[in-house]
């Protein structure tokens, strides 16, 4: 958000997961997870789980490098104590830094968000510019795929358990014409039986776990596959299931939701926004690295 304000210049330092644009990655990093991200998503969420009843950290918050870039501001998340560093835990670190806590569970709350940024960096002129360039590119996705049958489709942010898409991925499904078949609009994504989805069969399937990108997300095929009830869905028999560059595009609220809508629409129906999305941010079940 900030470089989308043209505010880049400001930064000077980050945490461990920004990395859009591509050259942020060069500022140092403040944070880093506290434990192993490296296993299986099963393992993954086991110790997620552990260490929010055990009342442990999930990130560890390197305050003395925080202090030593002496920043003027935090921009820090309070949506999901999960996916991401939250003010608390900055707090909890030892950081004194002023802070803005954002949060969001709709595309609406999204670009509320970045004029929430804008304005404590004096940009409010320019927040409003690119709120209207966003939404101006979310209003061309939803003519181009206007009067179109609408399919079926379902979207998992984890595999083991399955989790369905929650928050603003619902209106990015509609934007782009299709039928979100399980998720609500405006809620938490949520844990998923696979009765519920094997009941709802959607035609096509989109894996895009939380925090993982697009190779990670491949890599997801072998643990759906141990699944008695994967080989009989629909989406699976007509190889209609894409795996997605969950991190960058569909996690974030942040200024790729446009983008989402787009890489959407071109896995139901076809259609490109420029170049194609395809074995870039998402590839098809099967497809070769």
């Amino acid at each position: 958000m900030v470089c989308a304000l043209g505010a880049g210049g400001m930064l000077v330092g980050r945490s461990h997961e920004c990395d859009n644009p591509e050259w942020v990655r060069a500022l140092p990093a403040c944070s880093e997870p506290a434990f192993d991200i490296t296993g299986s998503s099963g393992s993954i969420d086991a110790e997620v789980r552990r260490r929010i009843r055990a009342g442990e950290e999930l990130y560890r918050i390197d305050v003395e490098k925080i202090a030593a870039l002496e920043p003027d501001l935090v921009i820090a998340q309070t949506h999901c104590d999960v996916c991401a560093v939250t003010p608390e835990g900055v707090t909890r670190a030892g950081s004194t830094v002023p802070m803005l806590r954002l949060s969001a569970f709709t595309v609406e709350e999204i670009f509320e968000s970045v004029g929430q940024v804008a304005a404590r960096l004096e940009l409010a002129a320019r927040g409003a510019e690119v709120i209207r360039m966003e939404r101006e590119r979310l209003r061309a996705v939803r003519e181009k795929t206007a009067g179109w049958r609408r399919p079926s489709v379902a979207v998992l942010e984890w595999t083991d358990p399955l989790f369905a898409m929650g928050n603003w991925g619902p209106e990015l499904v509609e934007t782009a014409g299709g039928d979100l078949r399980i998720g609500e609009r405006g809620a938490y994504s949520t844990t998923l039986a696979p009765e519920t989805l094997r009941e709802a069969d959607p035609e096509f399937l989109i894996v895009a776990p939380c925090g993982f990108a697009l190779d990670r997300s491949m890599e997801e095929q072998t643990v759906l596959e141990k699944n008695s009830w994967w080989s009989g869905l629909r989406a699976v028999r007509e190889g209609k299931v894409a795996f997605a560059d969950g991190n960058r595009f569909f996690n974030r609220s942040g200024m790729t939701i446009a983008q989402t809508a787009e890489i959407i629409a071109e896995i139901l129906h076809g259609v490109t926004f420029g170049e194609s999305a395809k074995g870039v941010y998402y590839r098809w079940m099967g497809d070769a690295a």
